[in-house]
């Protein structure tokens, strides 16, 4: 891969050189801010290299903790003293290259760029793409390109990929946002998780006081050992569970297709009207479902049984409880059977419990 150019942007991380203009995209903040940060004595000076002033990922890496200072209430004038402090004391360069390390690209794509045209062709011309750009802008899955409103850069191409199959497949594309919405909200909390797992039990000694650069960069070596934990735990897990409920959720639609086939109802899927909240499919021996049908009828089927079985439970729980505290029986104490939830009609055409 060629080498880029003095002040042609790179890709973040080590050795990272940005243009103010560059800087300023990259960070949020605008070049009119970076300047008055930099007469404010807040940020370093560029590198003067030839014609051109170059800003490093020091200088990114402390835009973005300033801005998150100010996020905390703090003010400019305080900032300057706490990032003095640190200069003056025990030198702020460890601590931002641990802010930095946890500031970088947690995988390995490399960021795309797009156009209108080339979206509105991947997504066959769809008559809701213009609003679904402005959703995908909105959610960070395309960046404008300053100057250039019809370009777009693609922080993650395989999310943009998944979103053209989803779409070629069949599923609108506001929908697609909305489910990457909910998605995000999720995701979020998972890795909020498992931060508060990691520094309870690794970063904390780090976090607590503040570092030194040794510290620090040894915090920033933890990162990077880490980092990829994070996503291979999720991607086990996540392949676990899509193949568990996959399968059960496979297995229960075609069983309703084969109830309905049997009944000639469409709605009919073996147990009654449809699953009930929190449920899951459970075998059931053919004949006592046929039985429970007969007694309480199509739409009582699933409720008969799920109430005979709590009845069941209900009074096996009892018997328990009363035997923990009674642990001597009299001799003509009748133990009570369990009841039977499920029985085959009697002659009389009724199902008997105890009462």
């Amino acid at each position: 891969m060629p080498k880029p150019a003095p002040g042609e942007p790179r890709p973040e991380g080590a050795g990272a050189e940005y243009r103010i203009e560059e800087l300023a995209h990259r960070s949020g903040a605008t070049v009119r801010t970076i300047r008055a940060y930099q007469d404010r004595g807040l940020l370093p000076r560029p590198e003067r290299r030839g014609r051109a002033n170059l800003y490093g990922e020091a200088h990114l890496a402390r835009l973005r903790q300033i801005s998150e200072l100010l996020d905390r209430g703090y003010t400019l004038a305080s900032i300057k003293e706490l990032l003095e402090a640190w200069d003056t004391g025990r030198g702020l360069g460890g601590v931002l290259g641990l802010v930095a390390e946890a500031a970088g690209p947690w995988s390995d794509e490399e960021t795309a760029r797009t156009t209108r045209a080339e979206l509105a062709e991947s997504f066959g011309g769809a008559p809701d793409v213009a609003e679904a750009v402005a959703e995908a802008m909105e959610l960070g899955v395309l960046e404008p390109v300053p100057g250039r409103p019809d370009e777009f850069l693609v922080p993650s191409p395989a999310e943009l990929a998944v979103a053209v199959e989803l779409h070629s497949a069949g599923v609108p594309l506001l929908a697609i946002s909305n489910h990457l919405r909910e998605l995000r909200g999720q995701v979020e909390h998972i890795a909020a998780r498992f931060l508060d797992f990691t520094t309870e039990f690794v970063f904390e000694r780090y976090l607590d006081h503040p570092p030194s650069d040794a510290e620090a960069a040894e915090a920033a070596s933890l990162v990077r050992r880490l980092r990829p934990l994070a996503q291979a735990t999720v991607d086990a897990e996540l392949a676990r569970a899509m193949r568990t409920l996959a399968t059960r959720y496979v297995r229960h639609r075609l069983a309703a297709i084969a109830a309905a086939a049997r009944t000639g109802d469409p709605s009919d899927d073996g147990a009654g009207p449809g699953p009930y909240p929190g449920s899951e499919p459970v075998p059931l021996p053919a004949m006592t479902v046929r039985a429970v049908r007969a007694l309480a009828g199509p739409d009582g089927t699933a409720g008969f049984i799920a109430a005979a079985a709590d009845r069941e439970v209900a009074a096996r729980t009892m018997d328990a409880l009363a035997a923990r505290h009674s642990p001597v029986r009299e001799p003509d104490t009748p133990v009570r059977e369990p009841d039977n939830p499920v029985r085959e009609p009697d002659g009389g055409g009724t199902m008997a419990g105890d009462g």
